[in-house]
């Protein structure tokens, strides 16, 4: 039995590197889905003195985009999120991460604003809360503030029509 031992030990290991070749790395589980949002309370940008909290969208199935200026893959995103806020399939709200240089405002004034509101999380903290790894990720909540899907990169035609599309379709958006 000692002889076989680390046979059967490699042999394990072997097969744990074997499926990992074959995983997406863009597809990252979120121990979040099924879960209520995380609260959080944050000044918009470009609109001072006002807040944006989640609670503010119970009821409606919406995004939550996290993105920052300094984002080259959220630049490339922008493009599809207006076409999205034209269309009007679902609000879109932007959390703007750890915005140190605050250029959001200026660049979206430039680019335009897909986006219903802009919450400004320039510490990172709700990012945090939320499981951000980087931008831009982009979050599925539903009627009840409940996290239904992440998506990790940014969103293309491609990915709305794949992922996002048949996920809003079973939510009632």
């Amino acid at each position: 039995m000692k002889r076989w031992l680390p046979l059967v030990v490699f042999a394990v290991l072997v097969g744990f590197f074997a499926k990992g070749l074959f995983l997406n790395p863009r597809e990252v589980p979120s121990p979040f889905i099924g879960k209520p949002a995380p609260a959080f309370s944050l000044p918009v940008v470009g609109n001072p003195g006002a807040a944006f909290s989640p609670a503010d969208m119970k009821g409606k199935v919406w995004l939550l985009n996290v993105w920052a200026p300094w984002c080259v893959s959220c630049r490339q995103e922008h493009g599809v999120l207006m076409e999205l806020s034209r269309n009007q399939p679902v609000p879109i709200v932007g959390l703007n991460w750890k915005d140190k240089e605050r250029e959001a405002e200026q660049l979206l004034a430039q680019h335009g604003s897909p986006y219903l509101a802009v919450p400004d999380d320039l510490t990172g903290k709700v990012g945090i809360d939320y499981g951000v790894t980087g931008t831009p990720e982009t979050y599925v909540i539903d009627k009840a503030g409940i996290i239904r899907m992440k998506q990790v990169g940014p969103i293309s035609p491609e990915v709305w029509k794949e992922k996002f599309e048949p996920k809003l379709k079973e939510l009632g958006a």
